[in-house]
């Protein structure tokens, strides 16, 4: 008798951009309101109270000769040597983004050819049975890429699926608005392999969401704060307040709604993997998860962070994550045999999503 299938991650990898951006390198910054005023606090105060608010403290950008599917081959490429599988194998190469390629020389996204047809191109894979394409779903994208998967390997249309989350986001912020500090750049890489088990292991359950009634310009493309900015491509523009707001309520349902799908509940969980944008956020997120289950404490050290250091690199905070910690280079964070870990995302559209993973025992 056939044993069920499940999606089980068989490797990662992730690329760090080398150029390390310190929020003191925002101190002759000029920046304005979303009104067009500049704002009248010292550059001083703003950054402080920035790093108290996200947590951040520095973030990487890409050097001028790299653009995202460049990021994303790397990634790809240490995530197939990690598996150490085949790549002409895969059935799927998934590539979450939201901004195509952006040269430093011209900021205009290019999507043809798409990205995951250049990163197959850029991996030598001929097979084309290997279907390559490209997952534009905010932040969450990544996430969904790996749900996207877990069917696809459940179903029995693929046996081995690499989904990469990459982004540029210091190509298309704007230097005049606040929220440019969040913005990162990276990429990171898992391969996921069907696996028959008779007890639940890898992908247990998942719950996406999409709030595009109220919330599909929380997050939109628009002009330079600066009235005066003499460049007339748009930047990525956010309403933090109201995405914030929102999230402390919204993200905590979606992952209560995967556990239960999984038919497990808070305290069987090990890790909370959880997209990097707001340090304090994603602290009351977790608190809020908690509640839920009238619970008011969860065990320390329970969520890794790297935003302190990384910054909020979209589709890349997750798959880099989990690659930091899968290869110990995270320090007291660990991924023990057995574990039971949630990811969770949300980003533009509104959408948001979460993945309950059992870690294989062998």
């Amino acid at each position: 008798m056939d044993h069920p299938t499940y999606a089980v991650i068989v490797g990662s990898g992730s690329y760090i951009p080398t150029r390390k951006i310190r929020n003191e390198d925002f101190l002759e910054h000029a920046f304005y309101d979303q009104d067009g005023t500049r704002l009248k606090k010292m550059n001083a105060e703003i950054i402080r109270q920035f790093g108290r608010i996200t947590g951040i403290q520095e973030r990487r950008y890409v050097t001028d000769d790299l653009v995202a599917s460049d990021i994303a081959a790397f990634a790809g490429q240490e995530a197939l040597v990690s598996s150490g599988i085949d790549g002409e194998t895969l059935d799927y190469i998934i590539v979450a983004h939201n901004f195509g390629d952006i040269r430093a020389d011209n900021r205009r996204s290019e999507f043809v050819p798409a990205l995951a047809s250049r990163v197959k191109h850029r991996l030598t894979i001929k097979n084309p049975s290997t279907i390559a394409y490209d997952l534009p779903f905010g932040c969450a994208g990544w996430l969904q890429g790996v749900i996207q998967a877990d069917s696809f390997i459940r179903n029995s249309s693929a046996k081995r699926v690499l989904v990469i989350g990459t982004e540029t986001l210091s190509r298309i912020s704007d230097p005049h608005d606040r929220d440019s500090m969040i913005y990162a750049d990276g990429a990171g890489a898992v391969v996921l392999e069907a696996r028959q088990s008779n007890t639940p292991v890898g992908v247990l359950s998942h719950a996406t969401k999409s709030y595009a009634a109220e919330l599909a310009y929380v997050l939109r493309m628009g002009k330079s704060s600066n009235p005066e900015y003499g460049h007339d491509h748009l930047f990525l523009k956010m309403n933090g307040r109201k995405l914030y707001e929102y999230a402390l309520k919204a993200v905590p349902q979606t992952m209560k709604q995967c556990l239960d799908r999984a038919g497990l509940i808070v305290t069987e969980v090990d890790k909370v993997l959880i997209h990097q944008a707001n340090e304090k956020m994603d602290e009351a997120i977790l608190r809020n998860l908690f509640e839920l289950y009238d619970l008011y404490s969860s065990p320390k050290d329970m969520m890794p962070m790297t935003i302190s250091w990384l910054g909020n690199s979209s589709v890349a905070t997750l798959p880099t994550l989990y690659d930091l910690m899968h290869k110990g280079k995270l320090i007291d964070q660990v991924l023990q045999k057995g574990s039971v870990i949630v990811f969770a995302s949300m980003g533009a559209g509104v959408n948001m999503n979460a993945v309950a993973y059992k870690i294989p025992t062998a």
